[in-house]
């Protein structure tokens, strides 16, 4: 392969070793969370909702990050099974979206990344009621005490409704800024989260 393909990101036939490359590059270009997304996700009625989260994992299988299940985003992947991702590189000129179903992690892969955290974000997860309201900001310092002092000796465990989810992609779109706007884009499909990726296409700007 000459040096010009090396640099040529669209004569990458693996979409998820392309993606880690990406990421390998925007960890050392991006001022502030080269690991963050932008999650979709719709509830019962088909109303879209997006906000940032941090992928915390990734491989073949998907893309994983964790949250409440009673939160908003929790309650519509629980009822919707579907979801979509935005990588926003702004260092890099670059994007890469991804969309497919969603699985839960397991227990093992919850109760690892939730003894990873910090003490104080372990003490969180409990002390937050995610996306319900919240009467005042004395209200959730008070919750953090109670729940700081009774976890004050010993391990924090993890809340049973604060777990993972694994976006398996059935779709992934690459996207580099190119000049007047003709930019370079990638996509892979599939027809099943486990199966091989059947297509990829170019597409125009």
């Amino acid at each position: 392969m000459s040096g010009s393909d090396q640099d040529d990101f669209t004569k990458i036939d693996e979409p998820v070793v392309l993606f880690n490359q990406w990421l390998a590059e925007a960890t050392t270009s991006e001022p502030n969370d080269p690991n963050g997304m932008a999650l979709a996700t719709v509830d019962a009625e088909g109303l879209p909702n997006v906000r940032m989260v941090l992928l915390k994992d990734v491989d073949v299988r998907g893309f994983v990050f964790y949250t409440n299940f009673e939160s908003q985003k929790g309650i519509e992947l629980l009822g919707q099974g579907k979801a979509a991702l935005l990588f926003h590189w702004k260092s890099l000129r670059r994007q890469v979206r991804v969309r497919g179903p969603v699985e839960q992690v397991t227990e093992a892969e919850a109760d690892a990344y939730f003894a990873s955290r910090a003490r104080a974000s372990r003490i969180g997860a409990w002390a937050s009621q995610q996306s319900r309201p919240l009467e005042s900001r004395f209200a959730l310092e008070k919750s953090v005490a109670l729940y700081a002092a009774k976890y004050a000796i010993g391990e924090v465990p993890r809340p049973a409704y604060w777990s993972g989810f694994r976006v398996l992609p059935t779709s992934i779109e690459f996207w580099k800024d190119g000049a007047f706007r003709l930019h370079d884009r990638v996509q892979f499909r599939r027809e099943q989260p486990e199966g091989p990726w059947t297509a990829k296409d170019r597409l125009y700007p």
